[in-house]
This record gives C-alpha cells, sequence and structure tokens, in this order.
C-alpha cells in the first residue's frame, strides 16, 4: 500500500450508508482537517506516533486503540511528521443500521456510540482487538468486491448487501461487549501540556460564539500568551483560532439544518462571526459551498 493517500478518501459502492478505509498509510497532502459528520465512525489505530483530539479531550494514541465517534463532535488525528501512521475506519449510518437492528432484535447495539460520549477501548491488540481488526478488513474487502461487481455487471446483488450488512451487524456486537468491560473505557494520565491544552479547548467550548482573543484567553487562563499559543499548538496540531473556528463552523451547520427559520444573519451572530460576509466566505471555503446551499442540501435529505 502506498506511504501517501489524497486529500480525500474515495466514496464507496455504499456510501449512502457506509464506507470502509482499512489499513490507511502516511498523512494526507495537506493537514488533517478539524472535522464533524453525520455517520458514526468507528477508528482503529494501528502503529504511528498519533494524538486524536475529540472536542476538548486529548488521547495519545497506542496500537490496538479503538475510537468510538457519534460523528457530530469535532474531532482531529495529530500525527507526528515522521512516524509510520497507520489506522483503519469505518463510516456507517445510524438511521439505516437502526431499521436492521430492530429487525435482528438487537436495537441498544448502537448504544456505545450514543451514550459513551466518544469513547476509547484500549485492547493493546488483544484477542478482542485482532476481532475488530479482522472485522474491519472483511468488510472492506466485502465493499471493494461489490465495488467491482458493479463495475463489471452495472449493478449489485441482493447477496453481497446483505453480507455487508450482517458483517456489520457482527462488529457491532463485538465492540457492544467490549464498550462493557470495565477497563475499556481508558483514562490517560495527562503531561502538564496536555492537561493545559484540554483547558484551553475546555475554554474555547465555553465561549467561541463571543469575541475571542488570545489575550482574553490567557488572561482568563492565567497563562501566558506564548505558552497558551504554542502549548495548544504543540499538543492538538493547529492553532488557538483554527480550533475557534472549527467549533463555529461545527455550530453553524448545526443551526443551518436544525433551525431551519433562523435566518443566515441569526446563525452568522449566534456563531460568533463579526460579519455576515465573513461568516459566508468562511463557510463556503470550508464546505465548497454557501450556507443556503447546505441547508437546502441537508433539508432535502432530511425529508426524503
Amino acid at each position: 500500500m502506498n506511504d501517501h493517500i489524497p486529500t480525500s478518501y474515495p466514496e464507496q459502492p455504499m456510501g449512502d450508508w457506509i464506507n470502509s478505509f482499512y489499513r490507511v498509510h502516511g498523512v494526507e497532502a495537506r493537514p488533517f482537517n478539524f472535522h464533524s459528520h453525520h455517520e458514526y465512525e468507528i477508528y482503529f489505530f494501528h502503529s504511528g506516533d498519533c494524538r486524536y483530539l475529540i472536542n476538548n479531550r486529548i488521547y495519545d494514541l497506542q496500537p490496538g486503540d479503538i475510537i468510538l465517534l457519534d460523528g457530530m463532535t469535532l474531532h482531529k488525528p495529530n500525527p507526528q511528521p515522521g512516524s509510520t501512521y497507520i489506522r483503519s475506519m469505518i463510516h456507517f449510518s445510524p438511521i439505516w443500521l437502526q431499521e436492521l437492528l430492530v429487525i435482528l432484535g438487537t436495537p441498544n447495539l448502537l448504544d456505545p456510540f450514543q451514550k459513551l460520549n466518544n469513547c476509547l477501548l484500549r485492547t493493546g491488540y488483544d484477542e478482542a482487538g485482532i476481532c475488530v481488526d479482522e472485522g474491519i478488513k472483511r468488510i472492506s474487502t466485502l465493499i471493494a468486491n461489490q465495488a467491482a461487481e458493479l463495475q463489471q455487471k452495472g449493478e449489485k446483488s441482493d447477496t453481497s448487501e446483505a453480507e455487508i450488512k450482517l458483517g456489520l451487524a457482527q462488529l457491532l456486537v463485538k465492540i457492544y461487549k467490549m464498550s462493557h468491560k470495565e477497563l475499556a473505557r481508558h483514562s490517560n494520565k495527562r503531561t502538564e501540556k496536555e492537561h493545559h491544552a484540554e483547558g484551553i479547548a475546555s475554554w474555547i467550548n465555553d465561549h467561541y460564539t463571543e469575541k475571542v482573543s488570545l489575550d482574553r484567553l490567557a488572561h482568563e487562563m492565567n497563562l501566558s500568551k506564548y505558552y497558551a499559543s504554542h502549548v495548544f499548538k504543540e499538543v492538538t496540531g493547529f492553532t488557538v483560532m483554527e480550533y475557534v473556528m472549527g467549533c463555529r463552523f461545527n455550530q453553524v451547520k448545526y443551526l443551518l439544518e436544525m433551525e431551519p427559520e433562523q435566518t443566515l444573519g441569526d446563525v452568522s451572530r449566534e456563531t460568533g462571526f463579526e460579519s455576515i460576509a465573513h461568516f459566508s466566505r468562511f463557510f463556503k471555503e470550508k464546505a465548497g459551498i454557501t450556507p443556503s446551499q447546505y441547508r437546502k442540501k441537508r433539508l432535502k435529505i432530511e425529508i426524503s
């Protein structure tokens, strides 16, 4: 496998409900973005030197670590330059899967994603960790086989789709059992720098809708401006203002979709932007479409 991947992962044939990427090597051409998405995510860390930021929590990853993400919480990996960064991921739609789980009589299999608040499972590559690794590999292979089938025949069979669905359900059963072990939820020991970085992230989460400056943050956190900016960049991989804007962007997407009656001006003011022009320009730069286009697209998806 190549040590370098493109800036965006390719869509899989079942991208409307599941995407799977097994043992992806290297880093993207540009730094990993602080991002969110509507799908749940199973993230498996294989190797490298990487911290993972989830909202205001920072994890130093170890091989065999599994992170269960609800998708909408801001998150971002921060692999260190020069390390052999390898990970696997599955993104899937909880809306689609709920129907299948009800049929199977296991509607609570999504509890780890809904109730454990974006948790980390530390397996150390034990038997359970190896089982999850193999499950992700199997699903990735099934999706690749379906892609080949679709290319050759112009359609996908009901059998191949059923295999993927059942493979995901089996993987979720294993994860559900793991999540209920007392030791599965790992609490990292924090260094002083990590403690300060998490404190800064928490402060930003409380104040990003207001006028934020490094001077104000440093004063209220009782830190020097130089230390606050440098320790946050060192630990998380991005600047204080990048984090502020990431929080604002995530909230904007939420309001555009969940509060359709709010005007763009209201959304702009409520999320801390200085002007609607800055708001519109920033959103289009990050999302590739205007706020109005995003709202129409998301509402259309919800209605359909």
